[in-house]
């Protein structure tokens, strides 16, 4: 995708900001968003205490934020993908609270957040969606509490996958099949499990035929069975 598409021919509107603009009102949110240069594979968006400025929009690709212990250990608190917006966590605290990593190149939509909140004074619809995405943020980690407090590790593993799913068809991609972004050594440390906890869950998942993986490339063959295996729907 190039750097200079807007949001008008932008392929991500339907489930990005825009999705909250008129058609007539798209320009003005066009201008105020940024698109710099690619992000590299492990290069930092951001990190945790950096002066927060602004908000941004995945445009390709895919970011994990990350938190620090006292010990220096890295604990995953999110991915994000095409047409999601991460960046929120600095707005109480005038500064990030944690650190945003690229997992593969990508590309973002800067949105500096002083114009946002103009402009939304302007177009109350863009100030309800941001509010709406902000709500979404809140209840995303009170799920993830709730799922890591859960001890069946399938029931993490499931969960993540059936939120991948249901994240890839609001894009109006396959919700059968995708790429996760992430390793299997994200995977585990966000959702507190050894790296070969989840190897062998997900090799157990295509032996029992819900699942075919290669690699990070997944199938789900039996949606039904994989959901029997969580009882909470997560936005993770």
């Amino acid at each position: 995708m190039s750097q200079h598409v807007s949001c008008n021919d932008c392929s991500l509107s339907p489930v990005c900001l825009p999705l909250a603009v008129a058609p007539t009102q798209l320009d003005e949110l066009d201008r105020i968003i940024h698109r710099g240069r690619p992000l590299k594979r492990g290069e930092h968006l951001f990190r945790a205490a950096d002066e927060f400025q602004a908000v941004y929009a995945v445009r390709s690709g895919a970011l994990k934020t990350y938190v620090l212990s006292d010990e220096g250990d890295e604990q995953v608190t999110g991915f994000y993908l095409p047409g999601e917006v991460l960046g929120m966590d600095g707005i109480s605290t005038a500064h990030h609270m944690s650190n945003a990593k690229a997992l593969e190149t990508a590309t973002v939509c800067e949105i500096p957040f002083s114009k946002l909140e103009m402009l939304s004074q302007r177009i109350p619809s863009l100030q309800h969606h941001f509010f709406s995405l902000m709500s979404n943020e809140i209840r995303s980690d009170r799920e993830l509490h709730m799922l890591l407090s859960k001890k069946n590790a399938d029931d993490r593993v499931a969960s993540l996958l059936i939120s991948m799913s249901a994240r890839h068809q609001r894009r109006g991609l396959s919700e059968r099949a995708f790429r996760l972004p992430m390793s299997r050594y994200d995977i585990a440390n966000y959702l507190g499990l050894a790296v070969e906890t989840v190897s062998r869950i997900f090799t157990r998942f295509q032996q029992n035929g819900w699942l075919r993986v290669e690699g990070r490339e997944v199938e789900i063959l039996n949606r039904r069975s994989l959901c029997g295996e969580q009882s909470l729907e997560v936005s993770l």
